[in-house]
């Protein structure tokens, strides 16, 4: 059981301390050679999604958070996946190897050909390929690889604040019956407003993302 999030200057201490020095395995795979990682590490996987480039207008609430959901899990049993990415939700990585946890990233395969950088507190990558970030495809309604290989193996999945891919993503997980908790929370607004100036449109006046309506207001 998840706790009920009660915030009041709270600071939860690592019980354990890894050292965050890059990726140990970094590779190309399809989704039955992820299942078999996890299913070979004897762990279960608890995902986390939110906003990534589009970052967090209150990033320290978003951190916190995290903890409180990190602290009621075991290291001995859980790898934390996010999406191999520092920006926006990778944050958690870091709070992720000073808890003690194995760290998973699985990502498109466009990330590398792009070269995204990777979290320095990530283990595993794994690369999807998919000429697609994620979600749903436009022209035939099914998850991208990626997306389906992040349902797929996860136990249960988090959000916090978010997008089109991780609304795609959670409410696929919801519809498995995998347990679904998520937070409301807004993109930064600065960096919202500037890329409307640089792509010629008005600046956007609801930051909170399209995860927040998809999820709180779908049933169950």
């Amino acid at each position: 059981m998840w706790p009920v999030l009660l915030f009041s200057g709270l600071s939860v201490l690592p019980l354990e301390s890894q050292a965050c020095d890059g990726p140990r395995d970094v590779r190309e795979a399809d989704l039955a050679t992820i299942q078999a990682f996890v299913r070979d590490s004897g762990r279960s996987v608890l995902t986390f999604v939110g906003y990534s480039g589009a970052g967090y207008e209150d990033a320290a609430a978003m951190l916190q958070q995290a903890e409180v959901i990190l602290a009621a899990e075991a290291p001995e049993a859980t790898l934390i996946n996010i999406g191999a990415t520092a920006e926006g939700i990778g944050a958690v990585y870091q709070l992720a190897k000073r808890r003690g946890f194995s760290t998973l990233g699985i990502v498109s395969t466009l990330a590398r050909d792009e070269r995204v950088a990777l979290s320095p507190c990530v283990d595993h990558v794994f690369y999807v390929p998919d000429g697609s970030w994620g979600g749903r495809l436009a022209d035939t309604g099914v998850l991208s690889p990626t997306s389906a290989a992040i349902v797929a193996v996860s136990r249960a999945m988090v959000g916090i604040g978010g997008g089109d891919i991780a609304r795609d993503e959670m409410l696929a997980a919801r519809a498995l019956g995998k347990p679904v908790r998520f937070f409301a929370a807004d993109l930064n607004h600065a960096q919202a407003r500037a890329r409307a100036r640089a792509g010629g449109m008005a600046e956007p006046l609801d930051f909170r993302g399209s995860a927040e309506p998809a999820i709180l207001f779908s049933r169950e």
